[in-house]
């Protein structure tokens, strides 16, 4: 029997909200559609810490962030975790890796276990961009998104064709500070683009915390971002609501265009799939590193535990084994990944990957009810008061119905965190009742009964998966990795000029 090979395809901060899939009301994406037409959408996929790096190593290692090493985007990855590509690439299959790696010293370690890579430095630019192999760094001519598709195109044509194969895909799209192509800048350009049922939230019911993060669209999205100045019309608190306006129809006709050339070149490499024989042995994945803010509270960026933050788009194909059409509403994690990837191939997870923390979802994906299958999810965001957005460190608990986050007040020692330390908070979501997150009840008397619950479920899966909850100053923390002092020397010089501009 012919094993299966994999394709991964994965963007950067792509909301499932701006997937006509997932029913957007702001694009169309008819390529991405076309994964979940012919196979299954996931409508309950979760990131296990909402932030690029972590999440990457998640996905790899079957790990969470304080067993992988990598709790920020300033902390390295522990390689002595393996990864399912380890383990695959062990076992006979031929991998490979393009487009952003983000890992390791400032994003540019090399990546393990692949036969090909060629990757961006850190984030990775849009337009002709530096990308690393193993001959070095050279600047390739060309949009970072065909470049990719490119490379995994030629991949797949030069590879030997006896062996079966997993490719990552990874696009730096639609990363910040969303530099569309020209073929698609005509789009969205009349000011139109529809504003979120909570675009003006006043956060009234929520935690200090989260009512002090720098993520607003009014105030905290700059230049760089809009790519000119704001108006002198629009400026001050008096034009706030005005000026919040503008900014947002700027930044999203940017993000959507972006993510319209991602629709185009997926479209593209499916194609060539089927030209060459192999989508029909072949599990194509889509998604995207963490949720994304689109207006969403007023708010860009991602971080916090709200589900447009939390959730993962994640469209997958497979006509050997999945139903065309179908959809799976079951709680998945992206620590879940892994063991799926494994037990797809073949191998037994536990063995293949024994440090793994996830469970393999395939039987999910063939329709099968899994009775014991978990009915929540842990999340946890390390990066305490960081010096650009100032997001609190918090953790929490997901179930189908609600949601339950402590905002501990502090960092833990964790590379890029501030050492202040917050007044310890609570916020509690009935997501049936309130499905858009506006109405926190962690203090209503009617929740008490649930509160407790959710208390009690979040410290079994704390210890479920051996991550210490927040006891105080002498709290115990993971060991980050071999590469402490060296990632603690380097952010603190990165904070102290962030200080320095600031002034």
């Amino acid at each position: 029997m012919t094993r299966p090979n994999i394709v991964f395809i994965m963007s950067d901060d792509h909301a499932a909200h701006a997937i006509s899939a997932y029913g957007s009301r702001v694009n169309s994406t008819p390529n991405l559609d076309r994964i979940a037409q012919e196979g299954m959408r996931m409508d309950a996929v979760f990131c296990t810490n909402s932030i690029c790096s972590p999440s990457r190593a998640s996905i790899l290692t079957g790990t969470y962030s304080h067993v992988n090493g990598v709790s920020s985007i300033w902390t390295e990855m522990d390689y002595r975790v393996p990864t399912f590509i380890d383990a695959l690439h062990d076992d006979g299959y031929a991998t490979a890796m393009f487009g952003k790696w983000h890992l390791g010293e400032h994003g540019v370690s090399r990546p393990r276990g692949f036969d090909a890579w060629k990757v961006f430095p850190g984030q990775g630019d849009y337009v002709d961009p530096a990308m690393i192999d193993e001959d070095g760094e050279s600047t390739v001519p060309g949009y970072a998104t065909d470049i990719v598709t490119d490379l995994a195109i030629d991949w797949v044509d030069e590879r030997a064709q006896d062996e079966p194969f997993c490719m990552m895909v990874h696009h730096k799209a639609p990363h910040r500070p969303w530099v569309p192509d020209e073929k698609h800048r005509h789009l969205y350009a009349d000011g139109s683009i529809p504003e979120p049922e909570t675009f003006f939230d006043d956060l009234e019911s929520r935690s200090k915390a989260v009512r002090g993060v720098h993520m607003t669209i009014a105030d905290d999205m700059g230049a760089d971002d809009l790519k000119t100045e704001v108006p002198e019309h629009l400026r001050g608190e008096e034009n706030r609501e005005e000026r919040m306006r503008w900014k947002y129809q700027i930044y999203m006709r940017d993000y959507l265009q972006c993510i319209q050339s991602i629709d185009d070149n997926v479209g593209r490499l499916l194609d060539h799939l089927e030209e060459q024989g192999l989508a029909e042995n072949t599990l194509i994945v889509y998604t995207s590193d963490q949720g994304f803010f689109l207006g969403d509270h007023g708010w860009f960026d991602k971080r916090l535990m709200f589900d447009q933050s939390l959730q993962m788009p994640m469209l997958i194909r497979w006509p050997e084994q999945i139903q065309a059409g179908s959809r799976c509403d079951s709680i998945i994690t992206n620590v879940d990944f892994a063991a799926t990837f494994l037990e797809v191939c073949g191998l037994d997870a536990a063995s293949a990957l024994p440090t793994s923390q996830g469970r393999s979802f395939l039987p999910l994906l063939r329709g099968e009810h899994v009775e014991d299958w978990p009915d929540a999810m842990y999340y946890r965001y390390w990066e305490h008061d960081d010096p650009i957005h100032h997001a609190p460190a918090h953790y929490g608990i997901r179930t189908d119905r609600f949601k339950y986050i402590h905002y501990y007040g502090a960092g833990l020692g964790v590379p890029g965190a501030s050492d202040r330390i917050f007044e310890p908070e609570w916020e509690l979501y009935d997501l049936q009742s309130d499905p858009t997150e506006v109405r926190n009840v962690v203090d209503d008397a009617e929740y008490a009964g649930v509160r407790a619950q959710m208390e009690a479920k979040l410290a079994q899966y704390q210890q479920r998966y051996a991550d210490e909850p927040y006891r105080g100053e002498d709290t115990p923390r993971p060991e980050w990795g071999p590469y402490d002092e060296e990632v603690f020397a380097r952010v603190a010089e990165y904070v102290a000029e962030i200080d320095a501009t600031s002034r």
